[in-house]
């Protein structure tokens, strides 16, 4: 009976999102997307490419150089040519000017910085929303709390899922979560994203959709290395069983719901980023495990590896709310240099049995 009240209250906590099928997409206004990264240049892409107007903008003039001339991302995805609605800007000002929505697609220790920027060139009515994955290093806090302190109370969302930025650009099919704390958002950024090959769910859990986002780059690592080592697909289907319920138990601590952490942002996300070598975070963990140092690893990689920042982020939340995160702490010991893979492992092993489920 109680079971019953909590799922009937869970559902009604739920965005109600009801589209207007009629409503013409290409008549919304703009949006501006920060960061031309692959995960935001493949973004922008498929807004542009889902007939609205697309302004890409990136703290590198030399690339956006680059693209206009060659109307494609050559050093990220290459051969996805850019449709005509997405333009390109150096001037961050004028990429966000009279914009009501902006995306922000960077990576998690510039978050903060981006928003700083963005402070004196927006309104009141300006809604945020980001595609990032990950904990800001300077208050080891959640996103939407870092928003919320430089830009005041306003319409926020995440975008978070099992999604490769290429398999999006190339239109493949994709199925991600949009987590907001406005339906009206929440169901303008459906509307906007909402295709006949990306497919969008939301939620009002905030905090679930990004722990889930964050958390599974680091569990992700750890699958690399264990890959890596020949340890096969005993180790890694227990590496993410065990990772999930890590992410729960933290989930649970910080406020999130435990539903949120079976959907797409939870398992999805984790199953996709631990098991395809299209995972920056599981290329890492291989790396290492092939012998090269962290430094070597990140720049044969050659893009931000979010697990190796996220990772000290993650224990310090787990301190704070005394959560025990096993494969996260050796994953943090790996990359600070502390122990040896042999060592991490012998250490996860010899953990003293306890039930599967308390």
């Amino acid at each position: 009976m109680l079971r019953k009240k909590k799922q009937k209250a869970e559902k009604a906590a739920q965005p109600n999102i009801k589209l207007k099928m009629n409503k013409d997409i290409s008549s919304l206004p703009p949006i501006a997307v920060i960061g031309a990264g692959s995960w935001g240049t493949a973004l922008a892409i498929h807004l542009a490419q889902n007939k609205q107007t697309v302004r890409l903008w990136d703290h590198d003039p030399k690339h956006i150089h680059a693209m206009q001339k060659t109307r494609c991302n050559a050093r990220y995805l290459p051969n996805v040519a850019f449709p005509k609605s997405l333009k390109l800007y150096t001037d961050l000002a004028e990429a966000v000017s009279n914009l009501e929505d902006i995306l922000l697609v960077v990576p998690s220790h510039a978050f903060r910085n981006i928003l700083q920027s963005l402070k004196p060139l927006i309104t009141a009515k300006t809604r945020i929303a980001w595609g990032t994955k990950g904990i800001d290093p300077a208050s080891h806090q959640l996103l939407h709390h870092i928003a919320e302190e430089i830009l005041g109370k306003r319409s926020l969302a995440v975008l978070s899922g099992p999604s490769f930025a290429a398999e999006v650009a190339k239109g493949l099919p994709t199925a991600v979560s949009v987590a907001s704390n406005s339906k009206n958002f929440a169901s303008d950024l459906v509307h906007r994203f909402n295709h006949k090959m990306f497919r969008v769910y939301t939620s009002n859990d905030l905090i679930g959709v990004q722990l889930g986002g964050a958390v599974k780059n680091v569990i992700a690592i750890a699958v690399g290395v264990s890959d890596g080592l020949g340890y096969g697909a005993n180790a890694r289907s227990a590496l993410i069983t065990r990772g999930l319920a890590e992410i729960m138990r933290l989930g649970r601590a910080m406020g999130a719901k435990q539903n949120t952490f079976f959907g797409l942002s939870g398992i999805g996300d984790l199953i996709l980023t631990c098991t395809d070598n299209q995972s920056r975070n599981r290329r890492l963990g291989l790396a290492i495990a092939g012998g090269a140092d962290l430094k070597s690893a990140e720049k044969t990689i050659g893009q931000v590896v979010e697990g190796v920042h996220t990772a000290a982020q993650v224990m310090f939340l787990a301190e704070k709310h005394q959560v025990d995160l096993p494969i996260c702490k050796q994953v943090n010991r790996i990359i600070r240099n502390e122990v040896s893979l042999e060592t991490a492992v012998i250490e996860l092993l010899s953990r003293q049995p306890k039930p599967e489920f308390n």
